[in-house]
């Protein structure tokens, strides 16, 4: 595997970052960015030009990483030449939320063929439901693949998404990616560094991703008491005060994050599933944890990499994570390089949410929200 980057600005236009000259032999171009960019056809068209041959994947961001360095109104570009893996990419338009399930069972039955040995999936941020999406995914696949990703972002301001796939960007989107052959070894890992507090509180009225009711009140009335100030600035301030889910029949919890707020009937519509009858906490951070949960999913994705030095990390991040870490948001990308070594290409984007196994070795995804979640490939 041989890798190539680039970064796109208003300033300076493209400049190349490394020089492996792969050209007319990239195979496939990963290319996270700012919204309003990648919506630009001729951005495309000189990534295109670079990369005759590649496909060209990717998503709007709320931050983009290369390599320790976090940008907000970039696009990063890393090329891509493998020596003996194949791939292929499916697409899903989304109309609906009450599609995501079929969305990910669709994605997954593409791509679900011989010698596949990992599904990245990158997704619209916003018209979806991640929890059914991995659900889909996962009855089509039953456990036998693992499967990494995330959700697009658009900063902190929850507008609008878009997704690439070889043009410019567009809404309503969901990619898949699958990776084919013997020589491609896959690493992965997801943690945060949230700490819960309060009581818990039983989700007495839900459906799907909306809550409506937490202890018998209106769920947005008794989050708004909790966020005392911080409540004026919602949807986005409530990136600051996830939920902690407790899984069904398990010790343990993943994290909610609050997509949107109905005024008018008390509702809150999640990044996934907070289902009827479990329990939730809400959740603070600080930055050294923070920091922490990415040290631990560094060492994870190690781990399930079996300790090998990979070739390339892809980095998802949550938007959450971006604000509470604030000037100090690279040093999560910092200590990921100190764990993974320096000869990994580092690239990657701040998301609205992340798609990983809970478990080194599991191939049962899930959407997480408020972690870092890396993968790692190595082909041998």
């Amino acid at each position: 595997m041989k890798t190539e980057q680039s970064i796109y600005s208003e300033a300076n236009g493209w400049e190349l970052k490394s020089e492996s000259h792969l050209g007319e032999t990239a195979q496939l171009v990963f290319l996270f960015g700012n919204k309003n960019l990648l919506k630009i056809q001729q951005h495309i068209d000189s990534v295109r030009k670079a990369y005759p041959s590649a496909q060209i994947v990717g998503c709007s961001t709320s931050g983009e990483i290369y390599q320790e360095e976090v940008f907000n109104q970039n696009i990063v570009a890393t090329a891509i030449w493998f020596e003996k893996t194949s791939f292929e990419i499916a697409s899903q338009y989304i109309h609906s939320m009450e599609d995501s399930f079929s969305v990910g069972e669709k994605l997954a039955a593409s791509l679900d063929k011989e010698n596949l040995v990992h599904i990245m999936i990158f997704s619209e941020g916003l018209n979806i439901n991640g929890s059914e999406l991995t659900k889909g995914i996962n009855a089509q696949l039953r456990n036998r693949i693992a499967v990494t990703g995330g959700l697009a972002g658009d900063q902190d301001s929850f507008s609008e998404t878009v997704l690439v796939h070889n043009n410019a960007g567009v809404k309503n989107l969901v990619l898949g990616i699958g990776f084919y052959g013997d020589h491609l070894k896959v690493g992965y890992g997801s943690m945060g560094g949230w700490d819960s507090f309060g009581v818990d509180r039983e989700v007495t009225l839900s459906k799907g991703n909306i809550l409506y009711e937490l202890d018998g009140q209106p769920a947005l009335e008794l989050y708004k008491r909790y966020l005392g100030d911080h409540a004026a600035n919602l949807p986005a301030s409530a990136l600051l005060f996830p939920l902690s889910l407790r899984l069904p029949d398990s010790d343990i919890a993943i994290v909610r994050t609050v997509l949107s707020i109905n005024e008018s009937d008390g509702s809150m519509v999640f990044a996934g599933d907070i289902p009827q009858g479990e329990y939730v906490r809400l959740m603070k951070a600080n930055a050294d944890k923070l920091i922490d949960g990415a040290n631990d999913a560094a060492e994870m994705s190690k781990i399930s990499l079996r300790y090998s030095e990979a070739d390339l990390a892809i980095l998802i991040s949550c938007v959450g994570r971006k604000l509470v870490l604030k000037q100090r948001v690279e040093e999560e990308l910092e200590i990921i390089r100190e764990v993974i070594g320096e000869k990994p290409t580092v690239t990657g984007f701040y998301s609205y949410g992340e798609i990983c196994p809970l478990k080194p070795f599991d191939e049962h995804c899930e959407l997480h929200n408020q972690t870092m979640t890396i993968t790692l490939f190595k082909e041998l």
